[in-house]
């Protein structure tokens, strides 16, 4: 298929977006559902918060360890065969009966769900350069609404059914997702212009990248500490609201997540405001709501009706400067070289995933030792350290344009040698 089908293209994209609210949706449900875990399984509640944590380094190790991959495989078989260990994977995390089993299989799945930081490069090969805008906004709608709805629906699958329900069904779908890309996406060739670099080389160029390129670690520093912050709470405040403060259902916290969906809308004029002021402007601000909202999260602790509302407008908030942040960062990055895009993304990804990792871990273990007061000090923290550095950076000189580097310039290339 080329870009000149455009029917065709349609279709593969509508169906790339489907795939990747799937797969993105096995990272997140299980944060609806870890207060059944801890009862399923007879364990403490920051013990169950492992499989959330699993989960999501699992995904930092398939973006790192898999996705590069994509420049050497053939799109096709690669999406299926992720796919395809992704179901099995969440059936296996379904018969588990201990915390150490589902451990384990939450962290294949994770590692094997990376089709969203795949489905990008293939998707905008799928259509001409004007319209690569508008489908790179049709898949993360796709990823958003992954994120939102699997919340909802694990955690109201759970409630009646039991945890292992939820397991089941995204099991099920990420099968027949499988069954759908083998079967309607066109057999796409793999890259082959400018020559792909053998494998280990594909997994040292993201480390080089961050090695050489400072707006990278910073554009890294920023999502990554924003993202944790983001994982904190919505690991802790599933314990919160089936806690004696609320006393609701696990169906509660997914209902939550699905009151937010509103701020998906967020995401386009973010993009807007970064063409028109630059990434750094749209950073600043989305450290200022960010900050606002773990004050406003504060209030949640009260219980009752305030303090509902003051959970569903900070983690709106909350939303907002995390998927806002997300967009600004990656303009910059993907500034930093046209032909190196998809490296960059690697090396960025795995620093966010990495970093909501960590906050899934501090957020349950601050929340078990402080209380929910302790997640909004965590909050607080993760976003003054990244504010910090944004208001003393000094003047520098930017990095070279894509336009300036040398000629045949490459990841694998040596830093220039000062003049």
């Amino acid at each position: 298929m080329t870009d000149h089908e455009p029917r065709q293209g349609t279709s593969a994209i509508a169906l790339l977006a489907f795939a990747c609210g799937v797969a993105v949706g096995n990272v997140y449900f299980p944060q609806a559902i870890g207060p059944l875990v801890t009862s399923g399984l007879g364990v403490a509640s920051d013990a169950a918060a492992t499989v959330i944590t699993a989960t999501q380094f699992g995904y930092a190790a398939g973006i790192f360890l898999l996705v590069p991959l994509g420049d050497r495989l053939r799109p096709r078989r690669l999406l299926v065969t992720l796919l395809t260990l992704t179901g099995l994977g969440l059936l296996a995390a379904s018969t588990a009966q201990s915390l150490l089993p589902l451990v384990a299989a939450s962290a294949l799945v994770g590692a094997a769900t990376v089709i969203a930081p795949l489905a990008g490069p293939l998707a905008a090969g799928l259509v001409p350069a004007e319209r690569r805008g508008v489908v790179g906004g049709t898949l993360l709608s796709g990823c958003l609404a992954g994120m939102l709805l699997s919340r909802a629906v694990g955690g109201a699958l759970g409630e009646w059914l039991g945890w292992r329900a939820p397991y089941v069904v995204a099991g099920a779908l990420s099968l027949a997702v499988a069954a759908l890309l083998a079967r309607m996406l066109p057999p796409l060739p793999p890259a082959a212009v400018p020559p792909c670099p053998p494998y280990p080389a594909l997994l040292a160029a993201p480390l080089r990248l961050l090695r050489t390129e400072p707006e990278l670690r910073r554009s890294c520093l920023y999502q990554a500490t924003a993202f944790a912050g983001f994982c904190a709470v919505w690991t802790a405040v599933a314990l919160l609201l089936t806690g004696p403060a609320y006393g609701m259902s696990a169906r509660a916290a997914g209902l939550l997540a699905l009151v937010n969906a509103a701020t998906m809308v967020c995401t386009p004029l973010a993009g807007r405001l970064v063409d028109r002021r630059g990434p750094d402007p749209v950073n600043l601000v989305c450290f200022l709501v960010v900050g606002v909202s773990a004050a406003v999260l504060a209030f949640g602790g009260l219980g009752g009706a305030p303090g509902l509302a003051a959970l569903v407008v900070g983690t709106a908030l909350l939303d907002v400067g995390m998927q806002s942040g997300m967009v600004a960062n990656q303009v910059r990055i993907y500034g930093l070289g046209t032909d190196v895009r998809s490296r960059l993304n690697t090396a960025y990804m795995t620093c966010v995933y990495l970093g909501g990792t960590a906050g899934s871990w501090l957020g349950a273990r601050a929340y078990g030792r402080f209380g929910w007061t302790g997640v909004c000090v965590l909050v607080a923290a993760l976003t003054a350290a990244p504010l910090t550095r944004h208001l003393l950076r000094r003047a520098a000189p930017l990095p070279a344009p894509a336009s300036s580097r040398p000629a045949g310039w490459s990841p694998s290339s040596p830093p220039a040698r000062a003049r």
